[in-house]
């Protein structure tokens, strides 16, 4: 019996993603326009086990208001939002009009355009901005890896006592493990990593989904 998680090949990936609860039409089609449309950012989506992930999160701990820090063109928006109740709220932090103004168009096709407030100005902004009062029940953290460390610490104060945080590409693509790499992205995810394990207003775990999904709890 193994005592590691497996480091998937391409086939055990496919098969991880057909036993799935499958994407819909709506998450293709967005996939295949970011693509299309972003060539070079292809990367910044997230990937289908994961969008599937964080709405069973959100529906398994009941969260109504969320906070997602990095947007892109909307995919993981879609699968938080998704996960909310009806009445549910989403606050999507972004910077770029451009990449955004795609997920405008896909939360209108998902049905979730109402649930969702898109705050177009830099997220440690718009994150100090908000009362100081616990507001959230998950927070989702995808953005410049140097700021991970600041978002955090705006966040967890503002997330409920069992609400949870999900912090994308903590494994930044195995480059965490290698001395030799010392760009400010890469040395960013190794502090924000090294910061949220001594927190002791949480417990976590590191997943291997994706490149690395960071789940905590807030005590």
């Amino acid at each position: 019996m193994t005592r590691t998680s497996e480091n998937l090949s391409p086939e055990l990936h496919d098969y991880l993603v057909a036993h799935s609860t499958p994407v819909d039409e709506v998450l293709r089609d967005l996939a295949a326009e970011t693509e299309r449309l972003f060539p070079g950012s292809v990367g910044l989506q997230i990937g289908p086990e994961q969008g599937v992930f964080m709405t069973v999160l959100a529906r398994l701990i009941g969260a109504r208001d969320a906070v997602e820090v990095g947007t892109f063109t909307g995919y993981s928006s879609v699968c938080l939002a998704r996960g909310l109740p009806a009445d549910g709220t989403l606050l999507a932090c972004d910077v770029s009009e451009e990449w955004t103004s795609v997920a405008r168009r896909y939360w209108e096709r998902a049905g979730v355009a109402g649930k969702v407030t898109l705050e177009l100005a830099p997220a440690i902004e718009t994150l100090r901005a908000l009362p100081e009062d616990p507001l959230f029940d998950l927070a989702f953290i995808d953005a410049d890896k140097e700021g991970y460390v600041g978002y955090w610490d705006e966040l967890v104060p503002r997330v409920r006592s069992g609400g949870a945080l999900l912090i994308d590409n903590t494994f930044s693509h195995g480059r965490v493990l290698d001395p030799s790499v010392t760009s400010a992205a890469v040395q960013g995810i190794r502090d924000f990593n090294a910061h949220a394990l001594a927190d002791d207003r949480v417990e976590l775990v590191m997943l291997p989904v994706g490149d690395g999904l960071t789940l905590a709890r807030r005590k």
